[in-house]
């Protein structure tokens, strides 16, 4: 579940990017310059990008952050994944939302692959 603040902002965002859009559709109406126009596609793209990027910050993020510290807790030095764990540790500040799936899997699967070993201890 997204924090309220969040879900406000965004729908803030995406309710200003729709009139951006009814705007370029207006100037496609009334023939507008296609290098004004282009413009307003430019302004939406981005703002767009802007809505997008704070939930993915927001959800995959912290809870990639969320998952690594427990992780790293469980892990008391001898789970076989040392190396992995630190790897993802030293990376995740420089991690681009387009990496954090794949990170957020990655460190799913050393869990599961940790908390399997230890039951079979």
């Amino acid at each position: 579940m997204l924090q309220k603040d969040l879900t406000r902002d965004i729908k803030t965002r995406l309710n200003t990017i729709k009139g951006q859009l009814d705007g370029i559709i207006k100037m496609l109406d009334n023939d507008r310059d296609p290098e004004e126009v282009l413009v307003q596609f430019k302004a939406a793209g981005k703002a767009l990008s802007t809505a997008q990027f704070l939930l993915l910050d927001e959800t995959f993020r912290k809870s990639l952050a969320a998952k690594l510290s427990e992780t790293m807790e469980a892990c008391t030095g001898d789970c076989g994944q040392e190396n992995t764990i630190e790897l993802l540790r030293k990376q995740f500040p420089d991690l681009s939302l387009d990496e954090l799936t794949a990170k957020m899997k990655e460190i799913q699967a050393v869990y599961d692959q940790m908390k399997a070993n230890q039951q079979k201890s």
